[in-house]
């Protein structure tokens, strides 16, 4: 398998879009299985995803309460996954972004002024930012010739942390918030990736496999440099999708230690581990609300992807979304 593919595999495994979703087999573009930056070069159409995102649809102006409100990827508008607003009562849906290629979403900044985002041109993926109105589109990772994904905001909004392949395997970098001064923290054989900041910005969790076999991945917590590397999860499964609670004392994540893929949450000492959903479809992709009462996710239990927002016990799950394309990946705003 080319490491473009791993990575893409990877990249559809860990933030949860099974790969017939992300790449539509009428397509050419997206990430395509097979070809790599090295035999087929990007195109100026596409090295930059953003201009042609930015050209592509006029933007709508998001109506809604501000505050609360929740982004997301839906297909609904078409073969790709655009950029969706709405309100955590399901009013007010508003189109964001759009373009010729997946977007996929990525947490608010602390301040709910920008939106983090994974974008996709022909033959790689890249870190994007975007104006919380979905205008300014900018490449934050510049790198053509590698994947970039998996975006995370320090708590100050000053830096960012995402996974990059630029040197070979998955590891996780942070930079800057205009994207300077990349820097590796992790260096190792397998894959580390996702990466979360803790509430006080002193700490960051991911997945690796880097006690497993390929393929196989638990959480791990270091500080904020990479130094102290620590494993939180040790399971049967494959963890995925850290993301802290607003107080900094749990984790939650995906896990299918029990055979089906649901949503837990673990102390950051490493106890306390609970399930929260049950044999209720695949659920994915947790994300926190800002008072850390609620976890919202995605599932298919429905029959499709749809966002969902329960009780942080896992009580009173309801459907937020209640649509026949698939939604995913959702962020509520700070």
């Amino acid at each position: 398998m080319s490491t473009q593919l791993r990575w893409f595999s990877l990249y559809c495994s860990g933030i949860v879009l099974l790969l017939t979703a992300c790449a539509p087999a009428h397509t050419p573009l997206v990430i395509s299985p097979g070809i790599t930056p090295e035999t087929a070069p990007l195109s100026t159409e596409t090295t930059v995803a953003s201009t042609a995102i930015a050209s592509s649809t006029p933007v709508a102006t998001p109506s809604g309460r501000g505050a609360g409100q929740l982004v997301f990827s839906s297909n609904r508008s078409g073969a790709y996954a655009d950029l969706y607003v709405m309100n955590p009562d399901s009013s007010g849906i508003t189109l964001l972004a759009q373009g010729d290629a997946n977007i996929f979403a990525g947490p608010w900044s602390p301040d709910g002024q920008k939106i983090l985002y994974t974008g996709f041109g022909l033959t790689h993926s890249y870190v994007g930012v975007m104006n919380a109105d979905g205008s300014g589109q900018t490449d934050l990772s510049r790198q053509p010739d590698s994947d970039e994904g998996f975006p995370a905001w320090s708590m100050d909004g000053q830096r960012i942390a995402f996974t990059s392949r630029r040197d070979g395997n998955n590891e996780i970098y942070v930079m800057q918030a205009d994207g300077a001064n990349p820097t590796r923290l992790t260096d190792a054989p397998g894959d580390d990736f996702a990466p979360a900041w803790s509430p006080d910005g002193r700490q960051i969790a991911f997945a690796s496999d880097r006690d497993h076999e390929s393929g196989v991945y638990s959480l791990y917590i270091m500080n904020a440099d990479g130094s102290r590397i620590r494993r939180l999860t040790d399971n049967d499964g494959s963890d995925y999708s850290p993301t802290w609670s607003p107080d900094g004392t749990q984790i939650a994540f995906r896990s299918n230690y029990d055979g089906s893929a649901d949503i837990y949450v673990v102390n950051v000492d490493g106890s306390g581990l609970h399930r929260l959903t049950s044999n209720q479809g695949a659920n994915w992709a947790p994300a926190w609300s800002p008072d850390g009462q609620q976890i919202i996710f995605q599932t298919n239990r429905d029959g499709n992807w749809e966002i969902y927002l329960m009780n942080k016990d896992g009580s009173s799950p309801r459907n937020l979304t209640q649509n026949p394309a698939d939604d995913q990946y959702p962020y509520l705003k700070p």
